[in-house]
């Protein structure tokens, strides 16, 4: 008589399994994540998973070569940028995002102007041939020599693409895949996890370029485990408010380059199309001077960008008044607002303040301190800063304004845009001046409140 087969619980957040169901995982604290699986008998492992085959020996780090990794120009400048100037042979990308914000019409672009130069493959799981072709003739490209796969089985798909060679493979997505040598059903966890190691496998293994799609959980972190992320070498962001045109991509993690990149599209009726100049676009530029309202000069990644801060205070009817912050992490934004209390003497204890960096953009360095406390500063006295002028400063708990990276690239962005006047931390004063340029270093708050009035 056949053995039963085992049956044991995991968790969707972790990976964790268990002999029975129970409400929470006790390895990550998830409530009602836990999944029926049935564990299949034990089977041969493949070996390589780093793209060694063969007899493997433990070699010095000087016996192996430094040959410079070869990159895959996608046609895309924004692309290229996110990735580090390029596609690396043999690594796998990881996009995720919401749906329907464009991730399969990016890489559907990218495959069209590859295909002519490159063997490309597309494998879908989610959409049918014809629904493909339609979105192509609708963006108008010419993909007559994309290769496509309709398949959810990923031995299936090794098993076609290693007869085709592709050196561009997209997977779209890779919780539709599922591996015959695991018996719970497609995008749970088990299955996620051995998809994209065999992917992986097969990538190191061949020099192919693997791009995954993975979809997003309600919170917008990808949906599977965690170590799905330390599996791939690249993990891409799609973001973009439901309303707005642009797209942005923000790079989490780069083994062949920087992260925090960030890649700026806006959608049309053709696509996706790379903005090249985003500050121009995060710029208001009001027709008469506003309240509330400062220039800041930040940085993301390679890149220095000017993004417009807004500010709006209020008296609050409420005995604890409301700290709203969108783009920027609200508890710094009470953080800063003490310090203006303490050592500024303005004190925000019955109003309500309300903070947005304009254009959906995420900051998360501190040299957005003094442009938030000078933009919130504004809305409170009702008095508009100049147009001319920008600022970037961290602000220390004892009112010190402290340096910030890269101090001379923001000011050359700032003054390439039509600044006039920027405020600075001392220590970010540039030693060479600009001409028409007023460069006004601050050490202290009070300091930098003054030069604003």
């Amino acid at each position: 008589m056949a053995k039963a087969a085992k049956v044991q619980y995991q968790c969707d957040q972790c990976g964790a399994t268990y002999p029975k169901w129970a409400g929470q995982c006790s390895d990550c604290g998830a409530w009602n994540s836990l999944s029926e699986a049935r564990v299949a008998p034990p089977s041969k492992r493949p070996v390589g998973y780093a793209g060694e085959s063969g007899d493997v020996t433990v070699r010095k780090l000087s016996e192996v070569g430094a040959e410079t990794q070869s990159r895959i120009n996608t046609g895309i400048s924004e692309l290229n940028r996110v990735l580090g100037t390029g596609l690396v042979e043999g690594s796998v990308v990881l996009l995720g995002g919401d749906p329907g914000i464009g991730k399969s019409t990016l890489l559907i672009q990218m495959l069209a102007m590859l295909a002519a130069s490159h063997p490309v493959l597309y494998v879908s799981g989610e959409e049918s041939a014809e629904q493909i072709g339609l979105r192509a003739r609708r963006l108008g490209l010419d993909a007559g020599d994309l290769g496509l796969l309709t398949e959810t089985s990923i031995e299936r798909v090794l098993a076609l693409a290693s007869s085709a060679k592709p050196r561009i493979m997209v997977v779209d997505s890779i919780q539709t895949m599922y591996t015959e040598m695991i018996q719970s059903a497609p995008g749970g966890v088990a299955q996620v996890r051995e998809s994209t190691a065999q992917l992986v496998r097969f990538a190191k293994q061949t020099g192919t370029c693997v791009i995954l799609v993975g979809h997003v959980t309600k919170e917008g972190n990808l949906a599977g485990p965690r170590v799905l992320e330390h599996m791939v070498d690249t993990v891409l962001y799609f973001e973009g408010e439901a309303g707005s045109q642009f797209r942005l991509i923000r790079t989490m993690k780069n083994r062949f380059g920087a992260v925090n990149e960030l890649g700026l599209f806006a959608m049309t009726d053709q696509g996706l199309k790379p903005v090249t100049n985003p500050s121009a676009i995060f710029l208001s530029r009001h027709e008469e001077p506003v309240s509330g309202s400062a220039i800041l000069v930040t940085r993301e990644g390679s890149r220095p960008l000017l993004v417009e801060v807004q500010a709006l205070v209020d008296s609050s009817p409420l005995s604890n008044p409301r700290r709203v912050s969108l783009g920027l992490e609200q508890n710094r934004l009470s953080m800063l607002l003490a310090v203006l209390h303490r050592h500024a003497g303005v004190g925000m204890y019955d109003q309500d303040v309300y903070v947005n960096v304009v254009g959906g953009v995420r900051i998360t360095e501190t040299a957005a301190d003094l442009p938030v406390l000078l933009s919130v500063l504004s809305s409170f006295r009702d008095r508009p800063l100049s147009r001319h002028l920008a600022a970037f400063g961290e602000v220390g708990l004892s009112g010190e304004i402290r340096p910030v990276p890269n101090g001379e690239e923001r000011i050359r962005e700032a003054v390439k845009h039509g600044f006039t006047r920027i405020l600075v931390p001392s220590a970010n004063k540039p030693k060479s001046s600009f001409d028409g340029v007023e460069i006004v270093p601050v050490q202290r708050l009070s300091e930098a409140i003054s030069h604003t009035e």
